[in-house]
């Protein structure tokens, strides 16, 4: 659950050598023994099986989210992982109504953030999770944009976090860490889940005493909701989002942060309306997306942004809630009333 990159506007260089890396790789096993109480000896001999990967490097250069909306929303709005989507729903129903229960969050969301990060746990990832990190910690690709040069750093401060959080969290699981497989990006098991957040947002869903996010969902649909409540900041019974209807004279609306900064009175004066009986001091603010047949506005709220908790992308949030729509087998996203369904 990586936030989402944007692409490199140039190349990226060629990968630096292993002899090049080394005095960055020493610091970094010094830092991170330090910061968790890891042997040095132990995070070293880790690190001498990871590799650096130029796939690693192309995919993170060519996110999905680079797509306009009418690109992105049929990867994931499909037939197939619909249907597939309402059978795993339908066999794992009792579960995820206890978990439902228990956070708030309701199970086709939960169902929903599967299908997209996974397929419903068919497409887990086939990376090693130590090389993507290690690629991503050390080699980040750069553009050669001055604009984003903070930006990159930023980003491989990131990956370098994570890969040491891997080192904390397979000490800490008894995991090997060069045997784990995920993204691209380092995120693993069935709902992707980077290294910290594995860490800080997994729970026991089961009372086994493990947390195990690879093959056992209960912990995986616990986790889920436990991170959208605590990471996300999501509430129980709230709306998500909504399509807004655009006055002919209202002015474009596209807001540049998705913090519920607006009250609906407010958007409503703007000329932006949503066919729902909500309080008129409700939160909330307006996106445009790129649709097949010309721009969509919709209204979206609170728990929209607690799903870009999971994935910056806006684009992510709205094809995770309107798949979740379609698997609870309701009316189009439009059409729904806020809070029906329990979300």
């Amino acid at each position: 659950m990586a936030p989402a990159p944007a692409p490199p506007t140039a190349p990226a260089p060629a990968l630096p050598g292993e002899a090049e890396l080394a005095p960055a790789r020493a610091a970094f096993v010094a830092e991170t023994a330090a910061r968790f109480g890891l042997d040095p000896q132990w995070i070293a001999a880790g690190l001498a099986n990871a590799r650096l990967r130029e796939s690693v490097v192309n995919a993170m250069a060519r996110p999905a989210e680079a797509k306009p909306w009418h690109q992105y929303r049929p990867i994931f709005l499909t037939e197939a992982r619909i249907r597939a989507g309402r059978a795993f729903l339908a066999t794992h129903r009792e579960t995820l109504a206890r978990v439902e229960a228990q956070y708030g969050v309701p199970a086709e969301v939960i169902v929903a953030i599967l299908g997209v990060e996974t397929n419903y746990g068919a497409n887990k990832g086939s990376y090693p999770v130590l090389d993507a990190l290690y690629t991503l910690a050390f080699a980040y690709p750069r553009s050669g944009d001055s604009a984003r040069i903070e930006y990159e750093q930023r980003r491989q401060a990131f990956f370098r976090d994570e890969l040491a959080q891997l080192f904390a969290l397979a000490r800490e699981a008894g995991l090997d860490p060069a045997a784990l497989r995920g993204s691209y990006a380092g995120a693993m098991g069935w709902g992707q889940f980077m290294p910290s957040s594995y860490r800080q947002y997994a729970v026991d869903g089961d009372g086994d005493g493990r947390r195990d996010l690879f093959d056992d969902l209960d912990d995986v649909f616990a986790s889920v909701a436990n991170y959208f409540v605590h990471k996300g900041g999501w509430q129980r019974g709230g709306p998500v989002m909504l399509r807004a209807q655009r006055a002919p004279a209202a002015p474009d609306f596209n807001a540049d942060s998705l913090e519920p900064v607006h009250t609906v009175a407010e958007l409503a004066a703007r000329g932006y309306r949503v066919d729902a009986a909500l309080p008129p001091d409700t939160r909330a603010t307006v996106i445009r997306l790129d649709g097949a047949d010309g721009p969509e506005y919709w209204m979206v709220f609170g728990n929209f942004q607690a799903i870009t908790r999971y994935n910056t992308s806006r684009l992510y949030a709205s094809a995770v809630w309107q798949l979740a729509r379609e698997i609870a087998d309701s009316p189009a996203a439009e059409a729904v009333a806020a809070g029906q369904g329990g979300a």
